[in-house]
């Protein structure tokens, strides 16, 4: 392995992990609002443990990210408040926003996952 990885990194990813399950499973059970507002919860939990804490706060409260920013916390209200499709409609579009210079990187690492890697390099050719 070229890198390590820290024991807090490894639990952020679990995290991320658990919280993009938890928000499938809340969307495939018709938009149940436990399941979505838990994903929401360790999701964001995750990624601040994978960037760091101040390295989150930066990113949620850069000038260029308000937009996004806004879009994602919106969404969270919306599905704690009971509004579970208009809340992903809107957390989906902040997503977007938030971490579209990620996209680089994150296609880099996916490559580097054993069977996902040659999978989607069969696609692309």
């Amino acid at each position: 392995m070229a890198y390590e990885i820290s024991e807090q990194k490894k639990v952020g990813i679990g995290l991320v992990g658990f919280g993009i399950l938890f928000s499938f499973l809340g969307i495939i059970l018709f938009f149940d609002r436990g399941l979505l507002a838990l994903g929401n919860i360790l999701w964001l939990a995750g990624v601040a443990l994978l960037l760091g804490w101040r390295s989150t706060l930066q990113l949620f409260t850069d000038r260029r990210n308000y937009k996004g920013s806004v879009s994602f916390l919106l969404g969270m209200f919306l599905i704690f408040v009971r509004w579970p499709i208009a809340g992903i409609i809107t957390e989906l579009y902040g997503c977007v926003f938030l971490f579209g210079g990620f996209w680089p990187s994150i296609k880099v690492f996916l490559y580097q996952i054993p069977l996902l890697g040659w999978l989607l390099q069969y696609i692309r050719h």
